[in-house]
């Protein structure tokens, strides 16, 4: 059989601050830092809870002792230390329905009070209660995609009169200029219906959609909106 694999942007925010000056017998300070972790949304990039997951162990530096290894089993899975040192953990991700599990490194540092950083984590072969879960952050391959597409290219085609080359207004959006591009952004968010299938990749600076998943008062929108600016 095929390997089913379905990937999500994992986001973890990292805290902190100082809590107590020149506490060590080096001087440093003793900061209070805590991490929480998120799922992303694949369309909007909204952060959302990790509910993919049933737990999360975090393996801090071997200096924290018993408190080196700790296990939280409900979102955002926030772990809350004290120390003075940076250093890499090791991050256990437990996927829901006992779907596997994987692994990622975290980089606990103290060059900022706030930051993100960004993971893919792949789920394969999930159990249909993992994809469930799954599809509220996202797309889950051929149900959402594919047949998404394949069910909206017939909508097109069974449409009384007025029937838009959608090939042509694929190749017009090209065409357009920055501006106009952001303003399709808008109206595509504004007008999308659930089952239109969107990614926005902010590292690449690109926003994908599928044509064939809009609605149809959505995609003549577009078609005017197109035809007037590259007159």
């Amino acid at each position: 059989m095929p390997t089913t694999e379905i990937k999500r942007t994992i986001k973890l925010v990292t805290h902190q601050r100082i809590s107590q000056p020149g506490a060590t017998p080096d001087e440093l300070p003793l900061r209070s830092w805590s991490v929480e972790l998120y799922v992303l949304h694949e369309g909007s990039g909204e952060e959302m809870p990790a509910v993919v997951f049933d737990k999360v162990e975090y393996n801090l530096h071997p200096s924290f002792e018993k408190r080196a290894k700790q296990t939280f089993k409900k979102p955002p899975f926030k772990i809350q230390e004290n120390g003075w040192g940076e250093f890499d953990m090791l991050i256990k991700l437990y996927h829901s329905h006992k779907g596997g599990e994987s692994d990622i490194t975290h980089d606990l540092n103290f060059q900022s009070e706030r930051y993100e950083s960004k993971h893919v984590v792949v789920f394969k072969n999930p159990k249909p209660e993992l994809v469930a879960l799954l599809k509220e952050s996202g797309p889950v391959g051929e149900e959402n995609g594919v047949r998404g597409k394949k069910e909206g290219a017939e909508r097109r085609k069974s449409k009384k009169g007025g029937n838009i080359d959608m090939e042509r207004l694929a190749e017009n959006l090209q065409r357009l200029s920055e501006d106009d591009l952001l303003n399709v952004v808008q109206m595509v968010h504004d007008g999308k219906s659930p089952d239109t299938y969107t990614k926005n990749d902010v590292e690449a600076g690109e926003f994908h959609v599928d044509l064939y998943t809009l609605p149809d008062l959505l995609v003549k929108s577009l078609w005017d909106f197109t035809e007037e600016k590259l007159k």
